[in-house]
């Protein structure tokens, strides 16, 4: 069976908030008696972008778990490349994969420079369409990236999804090895399904929001700081199935 840890936002901003609740997280993580295939960071690892942020997220992400990490809309890719990556910084999409004999690990980069929202550009595309070809039919492949491509019912977080998402539907939509598509950004634990695939939000670390039906009226707080940080496991048994576990660290 494949297992791994699946968190998100993060918002590391040199506070002692945002890094007590990204430790709390990885201690329960790093505590394990079980040793996961990998923790996957689905973006806005840090606030504002700042190479003193990836720092913090450096130290704080360790692990003998691999970690795997994405940017989101607040990351910053020159910093993020070169002080979280250990790469030359550059402006181009972020886009990693990792490979096991188990699975294998898209990880696109669905920020827009500047913009709030999330598009997966042409060259994004076409390099997850690469990889899809190379994985051997048996092994399972799990896409992750930080915006929904979906709307999730809350209106503030819709109108900052991923857009032009037929096009993504359109790459993976006929992969029957793609088992799962992961993603961050709405700083909620929800499930869903997208061309025909099980599409799975992990909760945000630094905080979670209100839904509609969770809120008095319009003026009541959207962002609920207070509730603990929480993540999500994954497994996917050897008949193919996946099943999601959220975890709430207090």
């Amino acid at each position: 069976m494949i297992v791994f840890a699946h968190l998100s936002d993060t918002h590391l901003d040199g506070s002692a908030r945002s890094a007590e609740r990204t430790r709390a997280v990885m201690d329960h993580l790093n505590a394990l008696p079980y040793d996961l295939d990998a923790v996957l960071v689905t973006g806005d690892i840090a606030d504002t972008g700042l190479s003193a942020e990836y720092d913090e997220a450096r130290t704080l992400l360790e692990s003998r778990h691999p970690v795997l990490v994405l940017p989101g809309n607040h990351d910053v890719r020159g910093p993020f490349r070169e002080t979280l990556l250990g790469e030359a910084a550059a402006d181009g999409p972020i886009n990693r994969v990792h490979r096991t004999d188990r699975a294998v690990y898209a990880l696109c980069d669905s920020s827009i420079p500047g913009r709030p929202d999330g598009l997966l550009a042409d060259e994004t595309l076409s390099w997850l369409t690469e990889v899809l070809d190379e994985a051997p039919p048996s092994v399972p492949v799990f896409v992750a990236f930080h915006h929904p491509p979906v709307e999730l019912g809350v209106p503030d977080l819709d109108r900052i999804r991923q857009f032009d998402a037929e096009r993504l539907a359109a790459v993976v939509a006929d992969r029957p090895n793609v088992v799962g598509l992961l993603c961050g950004h709405a700083h909620t634990p929800a499930a869903t399904v997208f061309a025909g695939k099980p599409l799975i939000v992990a909760p945000g670390v630094v905080s979670t929001i209100n839904l509609p039906c969770e809120r008095a009226d319009e003026n009541a707080p959207f962002v609920d700081p207070l509730i603990p940080p929480a993540f999500a496991f994954h497994m996917l048994d050897d008949s193919g199935r996946l099943t999601t576990h959220y975890r709430v660290v207090v």
